[in-house]
């Protein structure tokens, strides 16, 4: 029998059928994708308008891109599902949404976006999986991307998902994720493709998970502890001497080097904000390092994290290639 599902991630853009038959030679190395419109809307407004996020999101309720209980879409959850149903289809496992690390948008402030933005940046919320030494990544957060990294450019309530892939090389594929059009071009479309398979009596032509059921297979996904990356970290501190040093020392007892650091902003009721850039780092020693700042700064510091190595399609040299 065969299943249809191509509406469920990415809405009209026929990612499924890309992977499971255009890019069947390949060994995917890299899947980044921007699977919810919603988030990506509330993002793209406070980008461009420099509004809270609790503003833009009852705006976005107001225009029906968001629900009356956005948690789903804004806290990552929805992008984790639609991650899970690409794993499965690119790397033949077999994933729960529980071996998905999933972080949402509701912390980022305009203050982190416009430093972002100065230091060449965009936040996007990033279901990002890579196979590394036959163990795979597999999370969702926000991230910052270069500015010329064509998901940096990707706004409102579209969709993208960027793959590299060892013969493909890298491509992307961009469209409405959402909507009564969208979707129903994708919905035909599988029922046009069941059609033809009963038909020519081809049914199963191609496995509806890509992958003979017998062949999908349980394998290793690399802890959150154990990745590397660079990381934005925006912490409040009160403005008097020696705070940022204790912050530096910290950081540099869990082996994380500083590669920027900048005081910016006003003095909100006597403390300030610190704005840091570090190198590639250890998750797990980056979160120890922040358990202990936390007692000494007056919130939580806000992490983000950074991808801008191998992965990084830019929209000035995509053509040159």
């Amino acid at each position: 029998m065969d299943i249809g599902f191509e509406a469920s991630v990415g809405g009209g853009i026929p990612i499924i059928r890309s992977i499971k038959e255009g890019l069947a030679a390949n060994n995917i190395k890299v899947i980044f994708g921007i699977l919810n419109g919603t988030s990506n809307y509330i993002l793209s407004e406070m980008t461009s308008r420099g509004k809270e996020f609790a503003d833009v999101l009852k705006d976005a309720q107001n225009k029906g891109y968001a629900e009356s209980d956005p948690t789903l879409d804004i806290e990552g959850l929805d992008t984790a599902h639609k991650l899970a149903i690409l794993l499965s289809l690119a790397y033949g496992i077999k994933v729960k949404l529980s071996d998905i690390y999933v972080e949402g948008i509701s912390r980022i402030t305009p203050l982190d976006i416009e430093f972002a933005r100065e230091l060449g940046y965009t936040i996007k919320l990033l279901a990002i999986a890579k196979e590394e030494n036959k163990q795979i990544q597999t999370r969702v957060h926000p991230t910052l991307l270069p500015n010329n990294h064509l998901l940096s450019m990707v706004n409102g309530v579209y969709n993208a998902i960027f793959i590299n892939g060892d013969a493909v090389g890298k491509t992307m594929f961009y469209g409405k994720g959402a909507g009564m059009m969208p979707t129903g071009s994708a919905v035909i479309s599988d029922i046009m493709e069941i059609c033809r398979n009963v038909i020519k009596g081809s049914s199963q032509r191609v496995p509806s998970l890509s992958f003979q059921y017998k062949n999908i297979k349980k394998q290793k996904i690399k802890s959150m502890n154990d990745i590397t990356s660079r990381y934005y970290l925006r912490f409040y501190a009160k403005d008097r001497p020696g705070v940022l040093s204790k912050i530096s020392g910290i950081l540099g007892n869990m082996d994380i080097s500083i590669s920027s650091v900048i005081q910016k902003g006003r003095e909100i009721e006597g403390a300030v904000p610190i704005f840091m850039l570090t190198h590639e780092a250890k998750e797990a020693n980056v979160q120890k390092a922040l358990k202990k700042i936390d007692t000494i700064t007056l919130d939580n510091t806000v992490l983000i994290r950074i991808e801008d190595g191998d992965s990084t399609l830019e929209g000035d040299t995509l053509w040159k290639e």
